[in-house]
Parts: structure tokens; C-alpha cells; sequence
């Protein structure tokens, strides 16, 4: 039997119905970001950690985005680069995921890379991508500086920023690239598709609907027809075999749940070991309301005790480029 929606995430969406906020297709991005300034609000400034320093990198187009390291206090068991969600359009490194960011890295004695990649509809497919891209091989090659040696490198992140860890788990591997030893993917964006049961699902119209992730799509990547190109959609890529292996975190009440479960089918076809959750009360989003939603903390624990479990010093990232 469905359990039911929490009766904080049911509090929350009543919130939001009687300040009568328009749908997001009405709105521009621009306005649409302020919300992340009002849910950062809500959550208020997370726990201190070891110590914090914020870089500018610069991209293959030339252009620069900005990186946030995030220390514990002890020697770190493991180094993840985390990609925030937000559709691709939405989000930012010195807002609700900073919480994020330094509850994973003291529950988990973990270094944390946050990416703050170029957004659409201003930057669109592949900018995302290629920004993400240079963040890993800049970890890679500061490996020295993170972390020990013999500690893993993992890629993670939720909604669009699960899409973009599941392209670069892809892309290191076609590409010879940084070696990723495990790959978090939170309620991730896997398929271009918007016509599966849990995206039609009446219940599933929440914090995230069809039509807000249809806008989406239009944003980051116009061209219809081009949104199977693996790189947008990785489940349409030819081959997972040889990917890392992954925890995959859904929420039961979200467009995306089908696209998570059917990702979870396809890396264990070709082999890839998948561990996969499903917070059976919450909705999509979740893992970004820190002080909001009891899920959230439930959730850094999963989190927590899954890096900490597959934090074994098996693999270097001084080594983590191939050849």
C-alpha cells in the first residue's frame, strides 16, 4: 500500500497554493530564482565545517563559473563533487545547497566540491555539461590537496544535477577521463520522456509537475529532437556497462520516480551494482529543505552512512586519471 504524502511536504504545498504563486512557465527565469533566495531563508545558514574556500574556474568556452570546497575537521574519508538541481535554470552554491553541502560533509567526514555551472536559458545544453566536466578534471587534478591518497572520488547530485553526475560517470568513461569510483544520483533527470505513469500522475503534481519540467527542457535544450542525445538523456546511452556503481534516492510522490527506477533497471542489466532507495512520503525536492521537510534530514543520514560505507581506501584520486 502507498504510504501518503508527509504532513509537512502536504503543510508546505498548502503554502504555496494560498500565496497564489503563478506556474513556473508564466514566470521568467529571473523571477523564478528569487524562491531559491526564500527557501535558503527558510533553512537558514548550515553548521560550520573545517574549513571553506570558493575558486573561479574557467570553462572550455572561455567563460568562468565558481567551485565551493568544503572541508570536515578530520582527515576526509572521500571527495564529492556535488551538482546542485533546479532543472538546469535554478539554483546556486551559496544558497539551500551550502546546507546541503556542509551537512554532508560533517555527517559524513567527507570533502565536498560544489559546481556552480552556468545556467539556462543564458547557457544552454551542453554548457551545463562541459562546466561540470572541467570541475571533475580540476578535482582530479588537485587530488593531492582534497583528500589523502586511496580515498574514492564520487560524483552525485539531484534533479538536474543527477542528470549531470549520471553524464559525467559517462563521459569519464568514454573519454578516459577522471577515474569515479561511486555515482549518488537523487531523484535524477534520466529521460527526455514526459509521459511515463509518475510524470501523469495526478498526485505527482507538486513541488515539481510535468509542465514546470517540460519548461524546463525547453529551456536547456530547445531542440526537441536532440534531447536523446545521451549527454541530455543517459539512459539513451548505447552502452552503461562499466559505469560506477550507484545509489539512486527517489521521492514516491515525483514526476521524475520512473525515470530513476528505469535508470536503476538499465545500469543493473549492464552489470553495474545499484543500490535503490525511495523515500516512500516525500515529494521531488526534498534534498534541497534543510529546515523545511523532516525528509531532508533522514535523507543526509542515507547519504551519510552510504559514503561512509563506500568510503574504503581502495582507489586514489592521485591516480584517478586513466593511463
Amino acid at each position: 500500500m502507498t504510504m501518503p504524502l508527509d504532513s509537512a511536504s502536504r503543510a508546505f504545498m498548502d503554502e504555496l497554493e494560498a500565496a497564489g504563486t503563478p506556474p513556473v512557465s508564466e514566470l521568467t527565469p529571473a523571477i523564478i530564482r528569487l524562491g531559491d533566495m526564500i527557501l535558503a531563508g527558510h533553512s537558514g545558514p548550515g553548521p560550520a565545517v573545517g574549513s571553506v574556500s570558493d575558486l573561479r574556474l574557467t570553462a572550455a568556452d572561455g567563460g568562468t563559473f565558481r567551485v565551493r570546497v568544503l572541508h570536515p575537521t578530520q582527515s576526509p574519508r572521500a571527495v564529492v563533487v556535488y551538482f546542485h538541481g533546479g532543472g538546469w535554470v535554478l539554483g546556486d552554491i551559496d544558497l539551500q545547497y551550502d546546507h546541503v553541502a556542509r551537512d554532508l560533509v560533517n555527517g559524513a567526514q567527507v570533502t565536498v566540491v560544489l559546481v556552480n555551472y552556468r545556467k539556462a536559458p543564458e547557457h544552454p545544453f551542453p554548457t551545463a555539461i562541459d562546466d561540470a566536466w572541467t570541475a571533475l578534471e580540476w578535482v582530479a587534478d588537485k587530488a593531492s590537496d582534497l583528500a589523502p591518497a586511496g580515498v574514492p572520488l564520487v560524483v552525485a547530485g539531484d534533479s538536474a544535477g543527477g542528470n549531470i553526475a549520471a553524464v559525467l560517470a559517462l563521459r569519464a568513461r568514454d573519454r578516459n577521463g577522471p577515474r569515479i569510483d561511486h555515482q549518488i544520483l537523487i531523484y535524477p533527470v534520466t529521460d527526455c520522456r514526459v509521459d511515463t505513469a509518475s510524470y501523469v500522475a495526478e498526485e505527482n503534481q507538486l513541488f515539481l509537475d510535468r509542465e514546470t519540467m517540460i519548461w524546463f527542457w525547453d529551456q536547456y535544450l530547445p531542440d526537441a529532437d536532440a534531447r536523446t542525445d545521451p549527454e541530455a538523456s543517459p539512459i539513451h546511452a548505447p552502452s552503461l556497462a562499466g559505469l560506477p556503481p550507484a545509489l539512486i534516492y527517489l521521492a514516491a510522490y515525483d514526476p521524475l520516480h520512473d525515470d530513476g527506477v528505469a535508470y536503476a533497471q538499465a545500469l543493473r542489466e549492464a552489470g553495474v551494482p545499484v543500490q535503490l532507495e525511495v523515500a516512500e512520503t516525500q515529494m521531488h525536492g526534498f534534498m534541497q529543505m534543510a529546515g523545511i521537510l523532516p525528509g531532508y534530514d533522514e535523507g543526509i543520514r542515507l547519504l551519510s552512512d552510504h559514503l561512509t560505507t563506500c568510503a574504503a581506501p581502495s582507489t586514489s584520486i592521485e591516480e584517478s586519471l586513466h593511463g
